[in-house]
């Protein structure tokens, strides 16, 4: 790389149904591509179907993420990859798609943690100037395999100070759309159908769970007895009734997280707030948490909706920050299902 000119780094994720590749040029946005898999969206993710799927997609989506760019492949200087976790076939396709392009470039290879991608999207830079969390400050990764409180010091420097004791948040959500009959993914239709809904329709029981951990299950699991309970009596219930379903199920979830937000942030003494990951983009989360932070008198940070779902800018971005760490991958790096 030539003195004076920006480091540019091309990411791919494949760390679950999404196949995805970006190019980004000290931190700012060259391209982000992401390539969808509608094979899961009667039954939910298949393991095997989505590995497939990353075969067939990944070299396309990095062939488009490299013209939208407008670079050649030798004008890459880094390869990142998503090392984990996530599903062990997924993950494995883009692993070795990334260890060949770096060995047949001649260029260094980073692997990265997929959750501390989602934390780092809040300093990727685009056409929108926006101010990036300062440090230190507490990063709510919320998606549908993972639910996480971080307290992030640097970008390399972060403690998960409570997490899900069973399901994610996200799982919840497309769990309980599943069980309405409502397709994958479910997380942003339950969004929509509960725009029309009255959330307090039908009481949910809240989760008594010590310290800043979380648990869902117990919902999920109450919210599933409602249903089929009422169900049996009355096979129309579902239909007369989707939007409160919706409504009360989410008002529930996002309560849980916005409760241990708030005491995650007084625990640490900390005045800045970060949310990311897929169920960032909810649209009571991220009011909810506009309106807490603005009671407290905090500082919020939401990534803009490309970089909360799953994709490549933020395993890029997260690569640019390893690699001027020197944080630098072996070409025998494997896949990790947990990290």
């Amino acid at each position: 790389m030539p003195p004076g000119s920006p480091l540019i780094v091309l990411g791919i994720e494949s760390s679950c149904d999404d196949t995805a590749a970006a190019v980004l040029a000290d931190g700012r946005v060259l391209s982000n591509v992401v390539a969808g898999q509608d094979v899961h969206a009667r039954w939910g993710v298949v393991p095997e179907l989505a590995s497939r799927a990353h075969q067939e997609h990944i070299v396309p989506t990095v062939q488009e993420a490299l013209r939208k760019a407008g670079i050649a492949r030798g004008d890459i200087d880094v390869v990142a990859f998503t090392q984990g976790p996530g599903l062990i076939g997924a993950l494995l396709v883009g692993a070795c798609f990334a260890r060949s392009l770096a060995q047949a470039l001649g260029k260094p290879l980073v692997a990265v943690d997929h959750v501390r991608a989602h934390v780092l999207a809040h300093f990727i830079r685009d056409d929108a100037e926006r101010e990036s969390p300062r440090f230190p400050f507490i990063n709510l990764t919320v998606s549908g395999g993972h639910t996480q409180l971080v307290l992030v010091r640097g970008p390399l420097d972060m403690m998960v100070i409570g997490t899900t004791l069973d399901d994610a948040a996200g799982e919840a959500f497309d769990k309980g759309a599943k069980l309405l009959g409502l397709s994958y993914p479910g997380g942003p239709l339950i969004d929509r159908h509960a725009r029309d809904g009255d959330a307090d329709r039908f009481h949910l029981p809240m989760p008594d769970v010590p310290g800043l951990d979380m648990s869902f299950s117990g919902i999920k699991t109450a919210f599933a007895q409602l249903v089929r309970k009422e169900q049996a009596r009355d096979e129309s219930f579902i239909g007369r009734e989707l939007p409160h379903l919706c409504a009360s199920l989410q008002r529930h979830i996002v309560r849980i997280l916005m409760l241990k937000l708030r005491d995650a942030a007084h625990a640490h003494g900390v005045s800045t707030i970060g949310i990311a990951g897929g169920v960032s983009a909810n649209s009571l989360l991220r009011s909810e948490a506009t309106r807490l932070t603005a009671q407290e008198g905090w500082r919020l940070h939401l990534p803009p909706f490309a970089y909360c779902t799953d994709n490549a800018a933020m395993i890029a971005m997260a690569g640019d920050l390893l690699f001027r760490a020197g944080r630098i991958a072996g070409l025998d790096t494997v896949p990790v299902a947990r990290w």
